[in-house]
């Protein structure tokens, strides 16, 4: 079970890759900006329960490798990472307001991809569930009609 987490009721691996990108693509994350988003995204991953197993800020993108807690949905991750993020480096780097008018920092929109185990992997553990499972039916039967 290892890679696997556990909340109250549930056992679980969810894991995301994600990537999005700052509006007009513009090379803002550098230097101080990019040591304070990854503050930022560090304690809202924090906040979420979501750990971080891998993440890199380029100056024009941010990728995310997390393991999600199942009661977040991917679209209610992003959400909060890109919409909190920018509200506080809009307010820690007011000179960001000089490119970015109104309240967005981030483009619309974002890459997901789920990660974990591969498709063959998971067929083959569902066959051997049934596999099993029609053994241990047949095993009932060959002891009921023995009795």
């Amino acid at each position: 079970m290892q890679g696997y987490r556990k909340s109250s009721h549930a056992v679980y691996r969810c894991e995301y890759h994600f990537v999005w990108i700052p509006k007009y693509r513009y090379q803002v994350l550098v230097k101080d900006i990019k040591a304070r988003l990854k503050e930022i995204l560090t304690e809202l991953c924090e906040w979420l329960d979501i750990d971080i197993l891998e993440g890199a800020i380029a100056s024009d993108h941010v990728h995310m490798y997390v393991s999600v807690p199942p009661k977040h949905s991917p679209s209610h991750v992003m959400k909060i990472l890109k919409g909190k993020s920018a509200e506080y480096l809009r307010r820690d780097y007011p000179e960001l307001n000089k490119k970015y008018w109104g309240l967005h920092i981030w483009a619309r929109g974002y890459f997901v991809s789920t990660v974990g185990i591969d498709r063959d992997v998971i067929r083959k553990y569902v066959k051997e569930q049934q596999d099993i499972h029609i053994r241990e039916e047949q095993l009932g039967l060959w002891r009921d009609s023995s009795e």
